[in-house]
């Protein structure tokens, strides 16, 4: 698959956004004494690379988010692939829900950042995080599920509205 200039330089603006957002632009909430939560905007780029630009776009915008903002900034924690899956898997199916579509309604936004988010953050995460630390899910998840039930609707609002005025602006 070729990608043109322009969508090229479309996911690298996102990936950017994505890493500032992630890395600088967040609130880490620590259990246990290790990060197990971080609150922050850095999954909408990667999204909306997914919903703008298809499936593989996302992902690789998601997975280079990840492996460059670590490099610049771990954020206290060790490398660990898995975060870099999850990262990936958040623009992949936001590009399999939604990617190119010609129009959504705000329902489907929500859905498809429902899912994503409680696929990749709440699920997956989750899990990476209890490999990770040996922590018990059961005192790591509540704090993940109450996150996202605050971020998914700012994250459809955030997306539906970048959509919308890109799609306008990109005529």
């Amino acid at each position: 698959m070729q990608f043109s200039t322009r969508t090229v330089t479309n996911l690298s603006l996102l990936t950017a956004v994505s890493i500032v957002l992630t890395r600088v632009f967040a609130v880490a909430v620590p259990i246990s004494g290790h990060t197990v939560l971080r609150l922050s905007f850095g999954e909408i780029p990667v999204m909306l690379a997914g919903v703008l630009f298809g499936p593989l776009p996302g992902a690789l915008t998601g997975a280079a988010a990840d492996l460059i903002g670590y490099f610049i900034n771990p954020f206290g924690g060790p490398f660990f692939p898995g975060f870099t899956i999850s990262a990936a898997l958040t623009g992949l199916l936001a590009g399999l829900m939604l990617g190119r579509a010609k129009s959504y309604t705000w329902k489907q936004m929500g859905m498809m950042v429902a899912v994503n988010d409680l696929l990749t953050s709440v699920v997956l995460n989750t899990i990476w995080l209890v490999m990770l630390y040996q922590l018990d899910a059961r005192i790591v998840l509540p704090t993940r599920i109450a996150a996202r039930l605050v971020t998914i609707p700012i994250y459809t609002v955030v997306l539906v509205l970048i959509a919308q005025a890109y799609r306008k602006y990109s005529r």
